[in-house]
């Protein structure tokens, strides 16, 4: 006989919503007759063989800990401190709980009953997820505490105690087996926690129950420490905010239920009201004179007031006196009845479902059962990403090691000097220090570029546009602050300071040795810049793979560290020393053998600096009077075509207009115009020179040489460690030992995937 028969006629279909047109309109239950009780054993049913099957797999789960990485159905129980939520738990479970202050509910108690047994018992265990500082721990502790209970009478104490050793987190469980409750009062009364996140778990079999699965939580408070008050809360709070939890709040109809915090909390968790399920606790406390307040709890529990998806059920829960004469549970649930039959308003709501402990315990199991069925495909979706995310993380590791020491110590060092050299060759699939290294390196060309001397073929240059003219492959960039404008005086006056003994008529050399070295003086900076960021591109690189290959060798990667230390640093100053070489070369002397290119591009700049003079309006900062600057350049365009035009009908064919400048008059400024076309053309030489030797230089000096000595350094060193140890051997192994990071990280990996298997094989043994 199930413990919690009931009336069939005063019994509505299960979790149908208060005020719902399925409600099932009966009499006045007259409890004491037992003719009038029909005993349905909702265990007998097809439905109720599927919930078993159902609730047994969250049982199942939650014991094995899944509820740390799933969100289980449940249901958990809120409420304030006197809300009645230690009563209605007696009355669901069958079991008295303590009590009394100091030990009453000070942390998450999970009830489980099961009806698969022939005889009562229960069992408790007790679950940490928590660290005696309130930091989660890394996986579950499940300690079982004590042994089978078979009489009700013993669980009231063993509760005590196993709360009581929750709350000492940093004493043996077992000390408290054998503890009186005056023994447990004198504990609570000393240094010990005040609440814990930690769980006491109760799992009742009983032929009579009805299976069901409910965490009772510690009842929420507000005459304690700010700490205590916020534990407790945030406690609530974490819980009821599972999607899949279902919030069974306890509401004590002697206060106003707009100030109950249990009912904001459960309203922020669920707006909706989707999953909150009201309980209305003490309704013998309004007297006969609140008219209007059972007015309006009548409005509730019809569904009119603070409307919920499940609605609200009433209870009246034994009071001290009857507890005192330990009433079957039978006989409460009787009295019960018997008190919402006769009293009003209570007697005169329709909707007779709503009233009692049978059908409220009924319709929650039912109402789980429904969410385990709902849930159960994302369940097995949710174990079956975990594992693959975890398979994932498995395989990002290292491998377990396996071969001999030494031979993992040398075959990591010739890995990792093989992956750096095909990062500085570019061969490995990570591109990244050659695709850096190329971008620096064009950031160089156009510092380069910047520098390009800035000569302007006018007396007074400012009034000017730049005559910038890069070739079509060129980049842009910005010219560098260091470059001084210049024009035919400014050139004039160089000439002037470098005459010494020449003969007239001869432009000292020495004037283009100082207008050239204006601007490669300004290389030094960019160039040092350049290896500068290629320098710190290769650390980044070395380091990334020491990482990669030594990561999990924690000493060895130490040790590669230190002894690559000095090498990497030599052949850094090696490619400084290479730098300021190959810069000197530019600085001195000025030399070329492509000189064929130097005077066409000499002939280039002199024409164009000649036709600037002829024409000078077309470069002027701001457009003349009369005519735009584009007007005066589309003029001189015209007339120069015209020009060659007859020049080629008069005989004279295959002139360009850089041709014409030699029918211009002789300048006044010639000299200067050459001199600057000469340190025009020259830069342009020695431009494209150095933009590709500083870079070879670098990748030969400090890359190429850096790898091509590497490995044998660091064996070398290797060796020397070793031998300086003592024991080669024994360094070896030493150094070949894994990270004890990773390896726990491993060990972690491996028992999570065999609690997901573990979960998942779980699942696929339920029935369809």
């Amino acid at each position: 006989m199930n413990r919690f028969s009931f009336n069939h006629r005063s019994r509505r279909p299960p979790v149908s919503p208060a005020g719902s047109n399925d409600n099932v309109s009966g009499e006045p239950s007259t409890p004491d007759t037992d003719d009038t009780w029909d005993n349905v054993n909702l265990t007998s049913t097809e439905y109720a063989r599927r919930g078993k099957e159902l609730m047994h797999l969250i049982n199942d789960l939650r014991s094995m800990g899944a509820e740390t990485m799933i969100d289980l159905p449940s249901i958990v129980v809120i409420g304030g401190q006197s809300a009645g939520k230690s009563s209605l738990v007696e009355a669901v479970s069958g079991v008295n709980v303590p009590r009394d202050s100091g030990t009453c509910t000070r942390c998450p108690t999970e009830c489980t009953m099961s009806s698969s047994a022939t005889t009562w018992s229960c069992t408790i265990q007790l679950r940490f997820d928590y660290d005696s500082a309130g930091l989660a721990l890394p996986q579950s502790r499940m300690i079982p505490f004590g042994g089978p209970i078979t009489d009700k009478n013993d669980v009231d104490i063993w509760l005590r105690r196993a709360q009581v050793a929750i709350l000492n987190p940093n004493r043996p469980p077992e000390t408290f087996h054998n503890k009186t409750a005056v023994e447990l009062r004198a504990i609570t009364s000393t240094n010990h926690l005040k609440f814990s996140r930690n769980v006491v778990t109760i799992s009742i079999k009983d032929p009579e129950a009805i299976d069901l699965s409910f965490v009772d939580l510690p009842g929420l408070i507000q005459n304690e420490d700010q700490e205590v008050i916020d534990l407790v809360q945030e406690l609530t709070v974490k819980a009821i905010s599972r999607p899949n939890t279902l919030i069974l709040t306890t509401i004590p109809m002697s206060d106003d239920m707009q100030n109950q915090l249990s009912v904001r909390l459960a309203r922020e968790a669920d707006p909706e009201g989707a999953r909150t399920i009201g309980v209305l606790t003490k309704p013998d406390t309004l007297g006969d004179g609140a008219v209007s307040s059972k007015r309006m709890w009548v409005d509730v529990i019809e569904g009119h007031q603070h409307v919920l998806k499940h609605g609200y059920y009433c209870v009246r829960l034994p009071d001290e006196a009857q507890r005192a004469q330990h009433l079957s549970g039978a006989a409460s649930q009787r009295l019960e009845a018997l008190f919402f039959d006769t009293t009003q308003p209570w007697s005169e709501v329709t909707d007779r479902g709503r009233f009692g402990i049978p059908v409220f315990v009924s319709d929650i199991s039912a109402l789980l059962v429904k969410q385990i069925e709902r849930c159960l495909p994302k369940l097995k979706l949710d174990v079956e990403r975990l594992l693959a995310s975890c398979l994932a993380e498995l395989n990002a590791l290292p491998a377990p090691l396996s071969s001999d020491p030494q031979v993992e110590v040398i075959g990591t060092l010739n890995d990792f000097c093989a992956a750096l050299r095909a990062a500085v060759d570019g061969t490995s699939s990570d591109k990244g220090l050659a695709q850096r290294n190329r971008r620096i390196y064009e950031d160089f060309k156009r510092d380069i570029l910047g520098t390009t001397p800035d000569f302007r073929p006018f007396e007074q240059p400012e009034r000017y546009k730049p005559f910038d003219d890069p070739e079509p492959d060129e980049v842009s960039a910005d010219r560098n602050p260091g470059v001084r404008t210049m024009g035919v005086s400014e050139v004039r006056q160089v000439i002037k300071e470098s005459i010494g003994w020449e003969l007239p008529m001869n432009v000292p050399y020495e004037a283009k040795v100082r207008l050239i070295s204006q601007f490669t003086s300004l290389w030094t900076a960019p160039a040092e810049r350049c290896l500068t960021a290629i320098n710190d591109v290769l650390e980044d690189v070395i380091q990334g793979l020491i990482n990669t290959h030594f990561g999990r060798f924690r000493l060895l990667q130490e040790l590669v560290s230190e002894h690559i230390r000095p090498d990497v640093e030599e052949h850094k100053s090696r490619a400084r020393s290479a730098l300021k070489e190959t810069l000197e070369l530019d600085f001195k002397p000025n030399y070329t053998q492509n000189t064929h290119y130097l005077s066409s591009v000499c002939t280039q700049w002199l024409n164009k600096y000649k036709l600037a003079r002829r024409n000078p309006n077309q470069y002027l900062l701001t457009a003349v009077r009369g005519n735009t600057v584009s007007e005066i350049r589309a003029s001189h365009s015209t007339h120069v075509a015209d020009a060659l035009v007859h020049l080629s009908l008069a005989g004279y064919s295959g002139l360009t207009h850089n041709d014409l400048s030699r029918l211009l008059n002789v300048d006044l400024f010639e000299d200067e115009l050459i001199v600057m076309a000469s340190v025009r053309a020259y830069f342009q030489v020695a431009y494209k020179r150095i933009i590709d030797h500083i870079p070879l230089r670098i990748e030969h000096s400090l890359h190429h040489a850096l790898v091509g000595k590497l490995s044998v350094t660091l064996i070398q060193s290797l060796i020397v460690d070793a031998t300086a140890q003592g024991n080669f051997a024994e360094r070896m192994a030493e150094l070949a030992s894994e990270d004890p990071v990773i390896a726990r990280r491993r060990e972690h990996l491996q028992t999570k995937q065999t609690r997901l298997q573990g979960y998942r094989r779980r699942l696929m043994h339920l029935s369809a």
